[in-house]
């Protein structure tokens, strides 16, 4: 079963992605913020993020340029989850190396895809 990490500092919005990510058979961890979820990363060793730009703390934009930096975690999926839809912020998302970026709100069945599409990519 792959795992997912949620990283989200609005308990409502990390309930409902883990709620739909555990009803599309994902085995889900959680991050309130930048340090804990740096913290996840390492030890629960997710096949995928789910990742708020604004975080208390560090923040998601941080977050992902440090994974990306360390060999370990440099091709982890990771999708950017955030209300930023601004294009600037996306090309940020994207040129620091985010798999995808998703604005807030969206659709449930859309990201559910996504993250499975990353998923498949993932296995050898």
């Amino acid at each position: 079963m792959a795992k997912v990490l949620v990283v989200d500092d609005e308990p409502n919005i990390v309930l409902s992605l883990e709620f739909l990510m555990e009803q599309a058979g994902f085995e889900v961890v959680t991050a309130e913020d930048g340090e804990q979820a740096l913290a996840r990363v390492k030890d629960d060793q997710p096949d995928l993020l789910l990742l708020d730009i604004s975080l208390p703390g560090i923040s998601g934009f941080d977050v992902l340029e440090r994974l990306r930096s360390e060999e370990a975690t440099a091709q982890l999926p990771i999708i950017m989850l955030t209300a930023h839809g601004r294009d600037v912020e996306r090309e940020k998302g994207m040129a620091l190396g985010a798999d995808d970026y998703i604005t807030k709100p969206f659709s449930t069945q859309s990201l559910v895809e996504k993250v499975k599409t990353l998923l498949i990519k993932e296995q050898p």
